[in-house]
């Protein structure tokens, strides 16, 4: 079985041809490649059944037609979010695709955490001060966590992950979803409008999935109601933000800290090396200017057991589709029954 991914990062590659040598062996031929998958990439396909696709390759319905031509007929994405993927026309392709539906919850919520402390206390610029011997505390103040409110945006297994730090830290606790979690409120959450959670909250996270409903779930009125002087966390999808609101907000001086492991034009920006390059997304240079905005490139998830189980999830998809089942990660399959 040939079997060829898109977007393979270097640390990445011996974890995927781990997983796929333990449930194989030699009945595979794994071909990584380090470009993205799009309507010119597209054409390397020929000869291989199965596409492993990362989060920042486009399958839009001419590349899903230009894999179908070639004779793929699975698309195993190797990610939990799928919006990249246009499934209907998949479904008139009669392709299946798969995702990975789950995967360590503590990478993300510990990175979510990473960046709340690291704006919070200034670590960024306390470090950059520190390397060049300037050991001045003027500019650092931050402030203490416990007894402050923190609001989670989204209660699945990533914002529960993150919502145990946060009682750890002694923080109160407020969550919106659309349903409530039992863990999350044995650990002394309130479930309130999304309206209070903005206004009362010293901290905001988010932990919800890129939906119609949830595009630009923070926009100009919700960053509004924030307290001039909290912190606002995105580890889970760039389109949640509208960054020109949100940009808006940083240059009325509004909001004591920002960051941002997701954006919602990073396809052809992260997980590539733009130094010697002009940056002509003039939104994301506008962010990097402001000295209490932290952007990683959606690193959260990049721990060895988060990737070493995307690469467990995706073998073992390949491998349902192989024998004919389906299972909770499958979201077409030829006859067009979704999972």
């Amino acid at each position: 079985m040939k079997i060829i991914a898109y977007g393979v990062l270097t640390d990445e590659r011996p974890l995927l041809r781990e997983a796929f040598d333990r449930r194989f062996g030699d009945r595979h031929e794994l071909r990584c490649l380090e470009p993205f998958l799009d309507r010119d990439t597209a054409p390397t396909a020929a000869g291989h059944r199965i596409v492993l696709s990362s989060v920042n390759d486009v399958l839009d319905a001419e590349v899903l037609r230009s894999l179908a031509g070639t004779g793929v007929e699975m698309i195993a994405q190797r990610a939990t979010g799928h919006n990249n993927i246009d499934l209907d026309a998949a479904r008139e392709l009669g392709l299946t695709v798969a995702r990975v539906s789950s995967y360590s919850p503590y990478s993300v919520a510990e990175f979510a955490w990473a960046l709340a402390l690291a704006v919070g206390r200034r670590v960024v610029r306390a470090a950059h001060r520190t390397r060049e011997f300037d050991f001045r505390l003027d500019g650092l103040l931050g402030r203490d966590l416990h007894g402050r409110t923190v609001g989670v945006v989204g209660t699945g297994k990533i914002g529960t992950a993150f919502t145990r730090i946060a009682h750890g830290f002694g923080m109160r606790l407020l969550g919106w979803d659309v349903a409530e979690n039992p863990e999350c409120l044995a650990l002394g959450m309130e479930y309130v409008p999304r309206e209070r959670l903005f206004s009362e909250s010293d901290l905001v996270s988010l932990h919800v999935p890129l939906l119609p409903e949830t595009h630009h779930l923070v926009d100009a009125a919700m960053l509004d109601l924030m307290k001039a002087d909290s912190v606002l966390v995105n580890s889970s999808r760039g389109g949640l933000v509208d960054t020109d609101a949100l940009l808006a907000t940083l240059r009325a001086g509004r909001l004591a800290g920002v960051g941002l492991d997701v954006y919602e034009e990073e396809a052809g920006v992260f997980f590539l090396d733009k130094s010697l390059e002009v940056m002509t997304d003039e939104r994301l240079a506008r962010l990097m200017t402001f000295p209490n905005v932290l952007v990683t490139s959606h690193q959260a998830y990049f721990t060895r057991d988060a990737v070493g189980q995307i690469a467990e999830s995706t073998a073992r998809n390949v491998e349902d589709h192989a024998a004919g089942r389906t299972s909770d990660n499958t979201l077409t399959v030829p006859d067009g029954r979704g999972q």
